[in-house]
């Protein structure tokens, strides 16, 4: 494996990293798309949650082993080149660029309809856009200064869902809000069972589950700039599971205890109607603004991500040599701004599409981050294959039970993409998905592999 680029400037602290990893696996998903996953699992939905989670965490070990001793800018997009291939290389990195652009025109399309709660007559494109621009400026400063906002983004979302939990266990338990009358867990169980749709519908939530898992991989692309790898990378991986089961299992528990499932509507978020059933006053703008910092957070991750993936393809010649460049601050500048120029593109369809396509197109990221996370597991088997006795020994941070773990959770990617084609959300994504792939093959084999770009 290849040193780090050494004008990149490392500074990411461990609480950077520790609370961007922490706020990577709570995003919109939870907020509001929970309500989706609820209806079609009941509350078996944590169950759902759970065995997702769990693969999830086999994958970001995999993905430790490597990046805790080599730790870079590119991270799986460089160690997919250098162990599986230029072609591995070049898909991996590119294919991560897209779902991030992806996601990103449709979270500064989500800040427009947030702030328009609070300015209803205003225009969704200028938000959208000022969004956009704060976003960009911020990861112009420093990585710093990135990770500095996503510190606070990230406790920002912590803070309501503990809260959450907090008064949904005292209504629970003590009856808080509720004349002193504890309601105690009985909902889980008494409506139709604790699995109504069978464990049919427990795997049929897992596309709408997956997306929420979405970002999470982020540690890796981070690790080029953290200050100190060897403890922190491990440290955020290992807390994965942890985080899952307090925030996603716990908050959902909660939630279903209070409310029947049948009961939850997907046209509100399942958080907005537990606030404002143990009498807090402005759930609906305390909720719009938790899930406003998630979008702006997401945006924020985005344009990181881009920015570094640009600039790793760029030093791998699978991209214009201007995004290798590294500007006063220490950051890719022209990768930045030429991702936020792109992105631009979704200010632009603010004007003329649906809100519904939107919801379609993300639908696109969670096929991209199978890939992505289908790749990272792939090169993590080939790596160890090439390793000696001695060398396996010595990895800082080494996966558990491999390669079986690798390659069950492989077969559980697949499972997912193949579940994705009967779910009609997500289905679109099972086109355009491989629509963008054979893009990029042709792209390589046309013009990068034959010509190389100087």
């Amino acid at each position: 494996m290849s040193k780090q680029q050494p004008e990149l400037q490392r500074g990411l602290e461990s609480r950077h990293i520790t609370l961007m990893s922490l706020g990577a696996a709570i995003g919109v998903g939870l907020f509001l798309g929970s309500a989706g996953a609820i209806k079609t699992a009941g509350p078996a939905v944590l169950i759902t949650y759970a065995l997702g989670g769990l693969f999830i965490f086999f994958m970001m070990r995999a993905l430790g082993e490597i990046a805790t001793d080599h730790p870079v800018a590119g991270s799986f997009s460089r160690y997919a080149q250098q162990v599986l291939g230029p072609l591995a290389g070049f898909l991996t990195g590119w294919n991560y660029w897209f779902l991030w652009i992806v996601t990103c025109m449709a979270e500064i399309t989500a800040v427009g309809i947030y702030m328009q709660l609070w300015f209803p007559d205003s225009p969704k494109w200028m938000w959208a856009l000022f969004a956009l621009i704060l976003m960009t400026v911020v990861n112009l400063i420093a990585a710093k200064a990135f990770g500095e906002l996503e510190f606070w983004f990230a406790m920002i979302k912590i803070v309501a869902i503990v809260l959450m939990i907090i008064l949904g266990l005292a209504l629970i338990l003590f009856g808080l809000g509720n004349g002193g009358e504890a309601i105690g867990f009985s909902n889980l169980w008494t409506h139709d069972g604790f699995m109504p749709n069978g464990f049919s519908g427990v795997i049929a939530a897992l596309p709408i589950v997956m997306f929420a898992y979405l970002g999470v991989e982020m540690i890796g692309v981070t690790a080029g700039e953290a200050k100190n790898p060897k403890k922190v990378i491990p440290r955020a991986i290992n807390t994965v599971l942890i985080r899952i089961l307090i925030f996603y299992i716990g908050a959902l528990t909660v939630i279903m205890a209070v409310y029947p499932w049948d009961q939850i509507s997907e046209a509100n978020s399942p958080f907005v109607m537990m606030f404002e059933n143990v009498g807090i006053r402005y759930a609906t703008g305390i909720i719009n603004f938790v899930v406003l910092t998630a979008a702006l957070s997401s945006c924020n991750s985005g344009i990181f991500s881009t920015g570094r993936m640009l600039f790793n393809l760029s030093h791998q010649n699978q991209a214009p040599k201007m995004f290798g460049k590294v500007g006063k601050t220490g950051v890719p500048t022209n990768a930045i701004l030429m991702s936020g120029a792109v992105l631009l593109i979704g200010v632009v369809l603010n004007y003329f599409v649906d809100e519904k396509v939107f919801t379609y197109i993300t639908s696109v990221s969670t096929f991209g981050a199978i890939f992505t996370w289908i790749i990272i597991l792939v090169t993590q088997i080939k790596f160890r294959k090439g390793l000696s006795a001695d060398e396996l020994n010595s990895l800082t941070f080494k996966m558990f039970w491999a390669p079986f773990t690798s390659y069950l959770s492989i077969a559980f990617f697949l499972f997912v993409v193949v579940l994705m084609a009967f779910n009609e959300g997500t289905r679109i994504a099972l086109i355009v998905g491989p629509i963008w792939m054979i893009l990029l093959l042709v792209m390589y084999f046309s013009y990068y592999k034959n010509k190389m770009i100087k």
